[in-house]
């Protein structure tokens, strides 16, 4: 079952965050995460999470 449109995207606060550290130090690292409800949004492209 998908995501009701009307709730939006979910995307988790402390991914979010690791991503946008990774993005800023222009490092490829690969990110450790649980999180398999969140959304991938434009700034995790390019990034390994795992």
């Amino acid at each position: 079952m998908s995501r009701s449109l009307k709730k939006g995207p979910y995307i988790d606060y402390k991914l979010e965050k690791k991503v946008l550290d990774a993005v800023s130090s222009n490092k490829k690292v690969v990110i450790k995460t649980w999180s398999r409800a969140t959304m991938i949004s434009p700034d995790f492209v390019g990034q390994t999470i795992a």
